[in-house]
């Protein structure tokens, strides 16, 4: 299987990778410029030529996997001689190459809306122009409607339909570092999400739509159900920038989409359980 192909896998099933590319060859190598390997935290696909080069590589790539934030592309240049540094074991070849470091994060920032009602729809508007995985749930299935969410469709994000009746299983599905904002027609069902959602430490911005009153209620039973206040420190509420009067849903939604870019456009694609405070 040829390079690009195994990229088109590793990227649709999410795996952090950096690509490693011979820029340049001076003298002899074992391959020529333009060769290119694939490495993952697991695994290696494809060549540069093996021996001291590769395994160098390879762990210059490893490491650069395990820096947190993006990485910029690195160059490094290494000797192919009897005197050069050879952890992995001599290469005497004679020549010189210049290799191309790139660590590609291919998951999309995954955005969770649970209800897609007048204001679920008018956030989802919103974030369809962002470069995000838009995942759209609801318990009604004439919300998720395809003449209904055609219109998101046109921008750059990639739409996901949900018809749940019993919404935990999309939350247990939701990528590690997904962000979710809570806006159902029901107070039950937004609880029950909630629940659910805290229950998993690897999520990222947590939204709830609604009043103090609402959060009181709320926090009273999740208290109840074993939560302590670490973990209800978590959730934002009520959602979007402070200081928005107006209650229409392109306002709310708005400035919803303003309070989540900071968490969908990191740099670390992995979100830090904890990092949003309740507002109340």
């Amino acid at each position: 299987m040829r390079w690009f192909e195994h990229l088109a896998q590793l990227t649709e099933r999410r795996i952090p990778l950096v690509l490693v590319t011979l820029v340049a060859v001076r003298g002899h190598a074992p391959r020529e410029a333009g060769a290119k390997m694939l490495v993952t935290a697991e695994a290696v696909y494809g060549t540069i030529g093996g021996g001291n080069l590769e395994a160098t590589a390879v762990g210059l790539a490893r490491r650069m996997l395990s820096e947190t934030g993006q990485p910029t592309p690195q160059m490094h240049t290494l000797r192919l001689t009897e005197q050069a540094p050879a952890e992995y074991g001599v290469q005497c070849c004679g020549g010189e190459v210049t290799l191309l470091l790139e660590r590609v994060v291919p998951a999309r920032p995954t955005v969770a809306i649970f209800g897609v009602g007048h204001v679920g729809l008018a956030l989802a508007q919103v974030l369809s122009i962002c470069p995000v995985a838009l995942w759209l749930v609801d318990s009604r299935a004439e919300m998720l409607s395809e003449a209904r969410l055609a219109p998101l469709r046109h921008g750059e994000a990639e739409i996901k339909a949900f018809h749940a009746p019993i919404l935990d299983g999309v939350v247990n599905d939701l990528p590690a570092g997904s962000h979710l904002v809570v806006m159902t027609h029901d107070h039950a069902e937004d609880l029950f999400v909630l629940e659910m959602a805290l229950r998993r430490a690897d999520l990222g911005y947590i939204g709830l739509i609604g009043s103090a009153g609402k959060w009181a209620r709320f926090r009273q039973k999740l208290m109840a159900q074993g939560f302590s206040e670490q973990d209800l420190q978590r959730v934002t509420t009520p959602i979007g920038l402070p200081g928005i009067q107006s209650k229409a849903p392109e306002a709310i939604a708005i400035a919803t989409a303003a309070q989540l870019l900071p968490f969908i456009f990191q740099d670390s694609p992995q979100a830090l359980p904890g990092r949003a405070k309740v507002v109340e």
